[in-house]
């Protein structure tokens, strides 16, 4: 506790004595100022004991000692200590009363008590202060620091709620509350979840303090790792700002949360090493090298169906010249967006305990999930989130997902996730799955400028041709075309007899120069009719 009126009341040396303002004194001196002026105030930083001798003072003028004691109140003064013996022999009536009318706490100091005197036991009395928050401080360390040896984070966060009296929560990148202490304090973070939001969009480190749900308390965030995108974030919620120790206790924290959830460099660098290896190995057909690689690093992952997402940026995996800071900027959204999509398939796999393996590759993210997983379902979500708030600039997420697979089949499953993603590249969706085209038709494939201008270079020539009103060739080939060449059925649907059509299907020969007993042809002819109807849209 700092010193306060009522301790240095209570201190035997100085022999002070209370006049005016006796329930105040319970407030924290911050410091001891002897001033003279007849106007201090705008010296005063509030919490000050002012003490004066009343040198330049008329202390018997009642209004004057009104304006004066005021002034002192409203400028945060906590106490007046007036000499007596020097100046005056007593305090004047007028300033005790003035100070009983505003309840400033007046005290009347000895002629052989000095004012260094008080301001030495003022600021012997903070340093002690500061020497026990310091002290307790360095106790909550050790404590919390044995506490995460223990038992994890779990046993920081409830070791820190109760050095507090408060309460605390994990959150990871995504912003999911991890962990929260005491029990009741999780319903409480989660709710939360858009304040740690816009905290990790700063650089770490960051942190900023926000009233809690329904203003039940004062919650400080603290952003925690070393990356330029905070890889988790730590609530503290406490009834009113915390103190010295307090505070020693919540720095303590952040430091070691961010040593247990900021994994090393180097080791995170060889774990993608040892990822992408096991990949490489996949993809070559080799899974009995792949599963002696991984080890117990992957858990069953490669025993178990599993599916490969590919995910790349808007831009493709491509390069293009540009440099300076517009390229510069460019790639650190392409590569905020993978690393998103990163971070929601990792915490995903933390929370479950399912094995991810994850290989960044320049402006790729391939990711190998468990089918059915909740690593699946997140990056789903995330690409979903993405496609509901999507922007049309470059760089933005596609997201390719293959159909279940297994070790042997990892390779045909890549392609398969390939595929996908070339499709929501250009269909200019966030997320395709390889299910989806195999459900859907192949017309919508084709629907490009290379397409289109194949299909109108090959039917240009008919539809010249019917342009001079000399027959209707085009018409005539989709008709004999979708009843399969049946003669009758075909001209049936245009209302002509069959000899005309037959007359019409030598002309489109004669034209085009080609047979329409080649199927290939057939099939060129028909899907260039679809694409240019716009029926593959």
């Amino acid at each position: 506790m700092p010193p306060t009126l009522a301790s240095l009341v209570h201190h035997s040396a100085l022999k002070l004595t209370v006049r005016a303002g006796e329930d105040r004194l319970d407030a924290p001196v911050r410091w001891a100022h002897a001033s003279e002026l007849a106007d201090p105030v705008p010296y005063m930083e509030g919490g000050e004991l002012l003490l004066i001798t009343a040198l330049k003072l008329d202390a018997e003028d009642r209004e004057a000692m009104r304006r004066y004691v005021r002034r002192l109140a409203g400028a945060g003064v906590v106490g007046l200590g007036f000499a007596v013996g020097v100046h005056y022999d007593d305090i004047p009536e007028a300033l005790v009363e003035a100070a009983r009318e505003e309840g400033l706490p007046l005290l009347e100091v000895p002629r052989r008590t000095p004012f260094l005197a008080i301001s030495k036991a003022v600021s012997a009395a903070i340093a002690a202060d500061q020497y026990r928050a310091v002290t307790a401080g360095f106790a909550a360390q050790r404590e919390l620091t044995r506490q995460t040896l223990t038992d994890g984070p779990e046993g920081l966060l409830a070791a820190l709620a109760s050095q507090v009296d408060g309460w605390a929560a994990l959150y990871d990148a995504s912003g999911a509350v991890v962990a929260a202490a005491p029990d009741w304090a999780g319903r409480r973070a989660a709710r939360l979840t858009a304040e740690v939001t816009r905290l990790r969009e700063r650089p770490a480190p960051a942190s900023s303090v926000v009233a809690g749900p329904e203003n039940e308390d004062r919650v400080e965030l603290h952003s925690l790792g070393t990356g330029r995108r905070p890889r988790a974030a730590l609530a503290v919620g406490t009834a009113s700002a915390p103190g010295t120790a307090e505070r020693y206790a919540v720095h303590s924290a952040v430091a070691l949360l961010t040593l247990t959830t900021e994994r090393s460099r180097s080791l995170y660098a060889a774990e993608q090493r040892i990822g992408a290896a096991v990949l490489r190995m996949l993809l070559a057909g080799e899974p009995d090298h792949a599963r002696a690689v991984a080890g117990d690093l992957y858990g069953g992952l490669l025993d178990a169906p599993f599916r490969i997402i590919v995910a790349e940026t808007g831009g493709g995996g491509g390069g293009g010249g540009g440099g300076g800071r517009a390229s510069r900027a460019h790639g650190e959204a392409n590569g905020d967006a993978l690393g998103a999509l990163a971070e929601s398939a990792e915490s995903a796999a933390a929370r479950s305990g399912e094995p991810v393996l994850a290989v960044p590759e320049g402006e790729r993210l391939v990711v190998l999930a468990a089918d059915g997983g909740t690593v699946v379902s997140a990056c789903c979500e995330h690409a979903a989130a993405r496609e509901a708030a999507r922007r049309s600039e470059d760089g933005d997420l596609v997201v390719g997902l293959s159909a279940p697979a297994g070790p042997i089949t990892a390779s045909a499953a890549y392609k398969q996730a390939e595929q996908a993603l070339s499709v929501a590249r250009r269909r200019g969706r966030v997320l395709v799955e390889h299910e989806q085209m195999a459900a859907g038709s192949v017309l919508p494939l084709l629907a490009d400028d290379a397409v289109k201008a194949f299909a109108d270079g090959l039917l240009r020539a008919l539809r010249d041709h019917d342009a001079t009103g000399r027959g209707d060739l085009v018409a005539s080939l989709r008709a004999w075309l979708s009843r399969h060449g049946q003669w009758d059925a075909a001209a049936a649907d245009l209302g002509v007899h069959r000899h005309t059509l037959r007359y019409r299907m030598r002309r489109v020969e004669e034209i085009l120069g080609r047979s329409l007993d080649d199927p290939d042809v057939r099939m060129e002819l028909w899907l260039a009719l679809k694409t240019t109807a716009g029926e593959a849209g």
